[in-house]
């Protein structure tokens, strides 16, 4: 089975740059893309229109923005972390800010890696190719059936 990304981004255009990154990065694997928060949480929880996702299939990453409608990125990994099934799922901040308030507050939560997203669309192909290659080949995870 493929490994899934879930890209949790408001920003149509970042999700369309995430997508052409993934592309010029060789990632072949399925980006699924919400919008906010809350679907995010929908969406790994399996319920609202996602009710009908099997909630043991999750991502094999999810890639979270910090500044998002409904329910903020660092209560959508403060939610992840919290729960039995997503605790160990490898989140990775990626987001334009550099504030060392959002820095501190995400690792503080739980986050594995934070990423400032270049402004420079090569460097940005260059990080994602990077995220793909450490978190999607070289990672080892905990085995779910362990």
């Amino acid at each position: 089975m493929q490994k899934e990304i879930l890209l949790v981004e408001d920003n149509p255009d970042d999700v369309e740059l995430t997508r052409i990154a993934f592309e010029e990065a060789k990632v072949a694997n399925l980006l699924q893309v919400v919008n906010d928060g809350a679907e995010a949480l929908d969406y790994l929880f399996a319920r609202g229109k996602h009710a009908d996702r099997d909630p043991a299939n999750l991502p094999s990453l999810v890639l979270l923005d910090l500044n998002l409608p409904k329910v903020d990125g660092r209560e959508v990994l403060q939610a992840i972390r919290a729960n039995q099934a997503t605790h160990t799922l490898p989140v990775v901040v990626l987001t334009t800010s550099a504030e060392p308030f959002d820095v501190d507050s995400t690792y503080a939560l739980g986050v594995n890696s934070y990423i400032r997203k270049p402004v420079d669309f090569e460097q940005f192909v260059w990080a994602v190719k990077q995220v793909g290659l450490y978190w999607l080949v070289l990672n080892e995870t905990p085995d779910a059936n362990a």
